[in-house]
Order: structure tokens, then C-alpha cells, then sequence
């Protein structure tokens, strides 16, 4: 059961950081944990979604994320299901409330949804009768990536991490990462930090609970855990930073950017990482300082317990 590893967890939904309350994020850490420690479990005792059938919808490519869930929800007994939306009726012009209305006439039981619109989640769960679970969309939110990233932060430094100085750097701007994350993380009690470039620091981010910095040498001093971002460029439209050589020289992490943070401090990226422009592969590669590999070992089993809660609070079992 789901309240074996915390609180009844009751959600009908993933769609955003904010919607949950503390007890939640920690019966969801807790259950991938609990999978996690399991080796991404493999057996065939642990099939909770036997019966059941998990949709991936995907808008906008990401191998990594979808395969992480299909992995996860084929694990746990589930059918999964791949909708290809390139070759979809959705090119032919259906509106995404068109797609609800096929999709609940199918009858998913849970529905994962990554979408190049703000929202589009958020609408979707409104028209289905299943769970949805929102894997990024547009610059909003990307919740289960901020989840599997506290979950690799409970495994390296103990469950409680709250205390720990995180640098969230590079392109904060267009980045549904460390929105996400920045909530997590301020309500898990770490003192979050922004670094980048004016140009790629919203402006608003002042109000999001966190201290802002342009240079790296500032920033990174005392901090425990550094996320770097992805330069999204496909995301930007005008000139956002001069080239990419010099956004490199001036905050791609390499060795002597690290040296600015506290000794032993570990970094992290969410993927796919652009070697040689927000970092280097001699920091990506090096397992003394790098959680990269952990985090995508965290993908499968933190998936594995939100699909978990999800399917025991549909079923009604707390």
C-alpha cells in the first residue's frame, strides 16, 4: 500500500510540484526509495498495475523521459502504450481537446503527457477520466524530473538533505526543470540559488524564494550540489548569449568553476547535456563528483513510485 512508505497518498494527478503537500513528496521519495533499493525492481511480485494501461503522449520528443516511463509502467504489470504523435492524427490538424475525447474513449488508466504548451497537461486531466501525469510542458513545469532529482539527493546525502546550498545554473529562462525544482527544493528546507546570465534569468525570479547571481565565482561559493542546465536553444528566439563558446568560458562548469564551490561538492545535469558549453566532459564523467548516472537510475524507480501512489489512490486503497 502507499501508506506503508508514508502518508495515504490521495492525488489524482502529477501535473505540478505545488499541488502536493510535504507528506506527499515524502511517501512519493520514500516509494522510490523503495524501488530503487530493489535494483529498479524486476521481479514479478511487484506488478501493482497489472490490468491497467499507461499511455505515453508525447508532443515533443524525449527519449530519455518516455522510456523512463515505459520501463517504469512495464516493471510495475502495466500495458503500455507509445503514441507516436509525428505520425498522429494530431499532425492532421485534431486539437488537443479532439485527442482527449479518443484517448478517454479508450479508457487509460494513466495517461503521461509531454506537451510544447504551458497547461496542456493541466487541460488534458480536466477531459479524461484517468490519471495524467505531466513529463514537461512548455517552460512550466516538469515535476517528475524535480523528483527523481530529490530522490538522487536522498540517496547520496541521507533523507535529510534540507539543509544543503543547491546552485541551479545556465538557462533558467526556458527551463521547466528548475521551476519545478525550485519549489521542491525550497519546501524540502534547501537554500536554493540561481546563476546565469541576466539574459536567462526570468524576471521574476526574485520572487521565487531563491538568491540570484550572475557570476559563477559568487554564486557556486558554499554550495553543496550543482545543477547545471541545458542551453535550450530551440527554445529561444533572438540572441540570448553572444555565442556559445563564450557562454562556456564564462558558465560552463568545468574544473576550475567547481573549485569555487565547497569541497566535495557534487553536480548534476537532467539531460541531454551539450558537452563543452554548460560542461565540461571531465566534470560530466568524473563518478567522485558527478550524480549525472545516479539521476538516470533515479528516472525509473521515482516513476515507478508516483505511477504506484497514483494507481493505489485511483483504486482507493490508503
Amino acid at each position: 500500500m502507499a501508506s506503508s512508505y508514508g502518508y495515504p497518498f490521495q492525488a489524482q494527478h502529477c501535473l505540478a510540484i505545488s499541488q502536493f503537500s510535504r507528506p506527499d513528496i515524502d511517501t512519493l521519495l520514500a516509494l522510490g526509495e523503495h524501488y530503487l533499493d530493489l535494483n529498479v525492481q524486476k521481479s514479478q511480485d511487484q506488478k501493482i498495475l497489472t490490468g491497467k494501461t499507461l499511455v505515453n503522449l508525447f508532443f515533443e520528443n524525449s527519449t530519455r523521459t518516455q522510456k523512463s516511463f515505459e520501463i517504469a509502467g512495464r516493471r510495475l504489470g502495466a500495458d503500455v502504450i507509445n503514441m507516436s504523435v509525428a505520425q498522429s492524427s494530431v499532425k492532421k490538424g485534431e486539437t488537443l481537446l479532439d485527442t482527449a475525447t479518443t484517448l478517454n474513449a479508450m479508457n487509460p488508466d494513466i495517461l503521461v503527457v509531454r506537451h510544447g504548451s504551458s497547461g496542456a497537461p493541466a487541460l488534458l486531466a480536466q477531459k479524461v477520466s484517468g490519471s495524467v501525469i505531466n513529463a514537461g510542458d512548455g517552460m512550466h513545469e516538469h515535476p517528475t524530473q524535480a523528483l527523481l532529482d530529490a530522490l538522487t539527493l536522498r540517496r547520496h546525502f541521507g533523507a535529510d538533505f534540507g539543509g544543503l546550498r543547491i546552485a541551479i545554473c545556465g538557462d533558467i529562462t526556458h527551463s521547466r526543470v528548475a521551476r519545478s525544482n525550485v519549489q521542491l527544493l525550497n519546501m524540502l528546507g534547501c537554500d536554493v540559488r540561481l546563476i546565469g546570465p541576466p539574459t536567462l534569468i526570468p524576471s521574476d525570479a526574485d520572487r521565487w524564494g531563491v538568491d540570484v547571481f550572475h557570476d559563477m565565482e559568487t554564486g557556486l561559493k558554499g554550495c553543496d550540489v550543482i545543477m547545471m542546465l541545458r542551453l535550450q536553444l530551440e527554445r529561444m528566439s533572438g540572441s540570448f548569449v553572444p555565442s556559445k563558446r563564450e557562454y562556456y568560458h564564462f558558465y560552463g562548469l568545468d574544473r576550475a568553476k567547481l573549485a569555487f564551490a565547497k569541497p566535495g561538492a557534487m553536480v548534476m545535469h537532467p539531460g541531454p547535456m551539450n558537452r563543452g558549453v554548460e560542461i565540461s566532459s571531465d566534470v560530466a564523467d568524473d563518478p567522485d563528483v558527478s550524480l549525472i548516472t545516479q539521476q538516470v537510475e533515479s528516472g525509473v524507480a521515482i516513476r515507478m513510485g508516483i505511477l504506484h501512489a497514483l494507481s493505489e489512490a485511483q483504486d482507493g486503497i490508503s
